[in-house]
């Protein structure tokens, strides 16, 4: 199976070089030279690394199929992918694959169903698909989600009072205020 690790940003100069926004926790494992990458889609690539370098916060990618500032635009948009026979095990990371479908428990009963994971720079937020059919985006932090167990299929979230409710559909009335209280 193919694990999403980047995706292609604006092009950096003129020597073909992109940046891009880097979906996975071990940028400095993925990224090495002469990785190859899968491509989606498919017509540009595959992709072999020729440099990778960074500047502050940015990952600027150079590829030995990308010669140029004009192929670089090509690429804008695409999207970065290993497979995941080749990527170690990261002991309790897990894939975005692995956890949809999981069933989400609180206090031992469902409360619905886990529907994506989004990857963000401070913390990754569990997509889920409570029992009523809203969302629900939680924080994927041990706090708040102490187990996985990918093979028994679910999650255990204890999660913050109110946080399923914020969602719900009794909650879209105006917010409280206290304006006309006196």
């Amino acid at each position: 199976m193919q694990v999403q690790v980047a995706r292609i940003g604006k092009p950096h100069g003129i020597r073909g070089e992109v940046t891009v926004q880097v979906l996975t926790d071990a940028p400095e494992e993925r990224f090495v030279l002469d990785a190859e990458f899968v491509v989606e889609p498919a017509r540009l690539g595959p992709l072999t690394l020729r440099s990778a370098r960074w500047n502050k916060e940015i990952l600027r990618l150079g590829f030995h199929e990308v010669p140029d500032r004009n192929r670089a635009e090509e690429l804008r948009g695409a999207r970065l992918f290993v497979n995941t026979e080749d990527a170690e095990d990261e002991g309790d990371a897990w894939y975005e694959h692995e956890l949809v479908g999981l069933a989400v428990l609180v206090d031992g009963r469902e409360v619905g169903r886990v529907s994506g994971l989004n990857t963000m720079p401070a913390q990754d937020l569990l997509v889920v698909e409570a029992a009523g059919g809203e969302e629900v985006l939680v924080p994927f932090v041990t706090a708040i989600v102490p187990e996985v167990d990918v093979e028994a299929g679910f999650v255990r979230l204890t999660p913050p009072a109110g946080l399923f409710e914020l969602n719900s559909p009794d909650a879209a009335g105006e917010p409280d205020d206290g304006a006309g209280e006196r």
